[in-house]
């Protein structure tokens, strides 16, 4: 059936279901934004590694039971509603990231800390798990056929703008204090997770106002909503085939695709290429804000042209661009290959070992250089150091950390991370369309959250951790992380190429 709302209704719908998923995506983000920060407050601080991967796998659980939030809120969602399913998760969100930053540190409260940082980033995994199929439903279901995509992408572009959002808030609030004060034990990593109980409360007032979508409405009139979404979803073959279909066909390597080029890249920048906290979040600020509208383009294009194609391309792109894209990072932040004689690299952070300071203690030092200057065969300062009494520190092995780039590089690491996102873009802008004309209205809500989820929140959201890990037991490779990300969505490639069909202006079923 054709909703027959009007164009005012649908702006209105859009708005308010858009506004309350990037809040929703804002506060499940800021946790892996602040990862480092979070490492050193939750867990014991004398092994940082160890700690890191603590924290990386308990922002992994939070993609892992995004599944389980699906099944439960999904099913919810197709017996009394989507409004009042999705208002529901937007609460849970919000009370899970406001108390996350409330929790005592480990130096305080002990191994309390972690469980309950845990434990309230399960919470907000499961409230993830019921949102975004309840908008992209709600979204779908007022939409007319041959608007769909271009529709329903405004909800694609949430997650990305959630990111966006939590990058900006916490780099005006580190931006605004020391270092020494932002990662205190009450510093100001707490209060993104604070900011986020008032968007919480906007967000709630706007989605009160909201109606029922018009199809399940007419479905709950007549009588015939689901009995059991769970069972209808999954025990029909029928059903359950297309389930399997959207997740190894499409959203299996959509999650891959976008954890990698929003995740694990801005990793990348900090730990392997040890660009500066600052920059290093400009430049994924830079490229998110550019390649955003391609969201809406590629979900527009998509009611002209069909979903599959469009997200295939995509994930092709990363399959074969996203070493060389890598490697250029490193690269092109190799301070002893990449920078020539008489050229000046801008500030760093230098770890000097003990035998290049002339009456030095024997200890490692770390200071900080306005300057480092090649003079053919080397990096060396002549700046005095009240750290060091004063000596002359002739530079010879060292780490060089929160590099400064010059403007060259800085912008093309800015494009190099558009195409990054613009991959993402591909394959994620028209995914909900594609997803909702699927299955029926009255299982809609159950069936394509879950393998949205586990595509998403399984295969995608283990990108980070898999990566690190992968990266600490390879170290001769530092781009040894990529292949998990490859190999995930060079399989969904073939899948869905071979499988997925490319029918435009799909009527989604009753």
């Amino acid at each position: 059936m054709k909703p027959t709302s009007s164009a005012k209704t649908i702006r209105s719908v859009i708005a308010a279901s858009s506004v309350g998923t990037m809040i929703e995506w804002y506060d499940f983000y800021i946790f892996g934004m602040l990862s480092t920060t979070i490492s050193s407050q939750f867990f014991p601080k004398d092994n940082p590694t160890a700690a890191l991967l603590s924290t990386l796998a308990i922002f992994a659980a939070g993609f892992i039971v995004r599944p389980f939030g699906a099944l439960v809120f999904g099913r919810l969602g197709d017996l009394i509603g989507r409004k009042y399913t999705f208002l529901l998760t937007l609460i849970l969100m919000g009370g899970s990231t406001f108390l996350i930053g409330c929790v005592p540190s480990y130096e305080t409260i002990g191994i309390a800390a972690p469980i309950l940082v845990l434990i309230l980033r399960l919470l907000q995994g499961l409230a993830l798990g019921g949102e975004y199929g309840g908008a992209a439903t709600y979204v779908a279901e007022y939409s007319p056929v041959g608007k769909r995509g271009f529709y329903t992408s405004w909800i694609q572009t949430t997650a990305t703008l959630g990111l966006f959002l939590a990058l900006g808030v916490i780099l005006l609030v580190k931006s605004n204090m020391p270092d020494a004060v932002f990662n205190g034990e009450w510093g100001g990593w707490r209060y993104p997770f604070w900011i986020s109980i008032l968007l919480v409360g906007v967000s709630i007032y706007i989605r009160l106002k909201m109606k029922e979508s018009p199809m399940f409405s007419k479905l709950k009139a007549e009588g015939k909503t689901s009995i059991n979404p769970l069972k209808e979803s999954f025990r029909y073959k029928s059903n359950f085939k297309m389930v399997l279909l959207a997740l190894f066909g499409a959203v299996m390597g959509q999650g891959v695709v976008w954890y990698t080029g929003q995740f694990y890249a801005q990793n990348f920048l900090e730990t392997k290429c040890n660009i500066e906290f600052e920059q290093s979040r400009t430049i994924m600020l830079w490229a998110i804000a550019l390649a955003t509208p391609f969201f809406i383009l590629w979900g527009w294009l998509s009611d002209k042209i069909g979903r599959k194609w469009i997200m295939m391309a995509g994930m092709a792109l990363a399959v074969f661009t996203y070493r060389p894209i890598f490697s250029t990072f490193l690269k092109d932040t190799d301070v002893e290959n990449k920078w020539k004689p008489g050229r000046d690299f801008e500030k760093a952070n230098v770890v000097v070992k003990p035998e290049s300071i002339k009456g030095g203690p024997d200890s490692l030092f770390t200071t900080t250089t306005s300057f480092l200057y090649y003079n053919g065969s080397g990096f060396t300062t002549t700046r005095k150091d009240t750290l060091f009494a004063n000596r002359n520190i002739s530079i010879g092995k060292t780490e060089y950390t929160n590099k400064h780039l010059p403007s060259s590089i800085y912008w093309k690491f800015i494009g190099l991370v558009f195409l990054l996102i613009l991959y993402v873009t591909m394959v994620y802008g028209p995914i909900a369309a594609f997803l909702v004309e699927l299955f029926p209205t009255k299982i809609r809500y159950t069936s394509m959250s879950l393998p949205y989820h586990i595509g998403n929140g399984v295969f995608g959201g283990l990108v980070p951790f898999i990566g690190l890990l992968l990266t600490t037991t390879y170290q001769a490779d530092p781009l040894v992380g990529l292949w998990y990300p490859i190999g995930v969505a060079a399989l969904c490639l073939v899948i869905g190429t071979l499988y997925l069909t490319n029918k435009i202006d799909r009527n989604i079923k009753d």
